[in-house]
């Protein structure tokens, strides 16, 4: 191995192993209390180190959210790719995406994060561009599929960019409702029982209908 590969490889160690010692110290204290000393310890390097991968906290909490973002794009892709037809390819995607989601709440606060720079520090542009890229990839998945719907008759014409949009974004306001009290409550509903209604809902809106026949007079 070279000495330009041996460096790479070190820099790519590191790099990952504060990622995930990050990771334990910001789920576990939250990003205010998070402590840059806890971070560097955990992860065996000097704390000056931390600022040679990332150029503040806010820009180290952010990649630990986006973390694994290649993966999620990669498993809402197959979840398309096993649906019979268009409408059900839109299920699978939002049934897909509910479930990381909730399974996986801390990493729904990138949401919170990405709109709250004034709390957590302003964002490099190469950390709001890695997040943005992600969220546009999964929504063209998305778009695709509405695409591919108009296409083959089952969806009425529409721009699907912007129909990926309100799916997305009903579906993370109401994912959200679930840590806000009052909302919750006005909710009376169940999320997962909601979630579900407001996608087939979204989709009654888009789906074509076959025209009932004409019987004719006095029929």
């Amino acid at each position: 191995m070279s000495d330009v590969s041996r460096r790479e490889a070190k820099k790519a160690f590191h790099r990952r192993r504060i990622l995930e010692t990050a990771h334990d110290v910001f789920f576990r204290d939250g990003f205010v209390e998070a402590n840059l000393d806890d971070i560097a310890k955990g992860a065996g390097v000097a704390k000056g180190t931390l600022y040679r991968y990332f150029d503040s906290k806010a820009d180290l909490y952010v990649a630990v959210l986006a973390h694994g973002g290649d993966i999620f794009a990669e498993r809402m892709r197959e979840a398309r790719a096993e649906g019979d037809d268009a409408v059900d390819q839109v299920r699978r995607i939002a049934r897909f995406y509910f479930e990381h989601w909730t399974a996986n709440e801390e990493y729904f606060a990138i949401f919170w994060a990405m709109e709250n720079q004034q709390v957590i520090g302003e964002l490099t542009p190469e950390a709001v561009k890695q997040v943005t890229s992600l969220w546009s990839e999964c929504l063209r998945i998305l778009a695709d599929a509405i695409q591919d719907g108009v296409e083959h008759g089952s969806f009425a014409p529409c721009d699907p960019w912007e129909v990926a949009n309100i799916f997305w974004t009903v579906a993370n306001g109401l994912i959200r409702t679930e840590h806000l009290g009052a909302q919750r409550r006005l909710r009376r509903s169940r999320l997962d029982r909601i979630f579900q209604d407001a996608v087939e809902l979204l989709l009654r809106g888009m789906t074509v209908r076959t025209p009932e026949p004409d019987s004719g007079p006095g029929a």
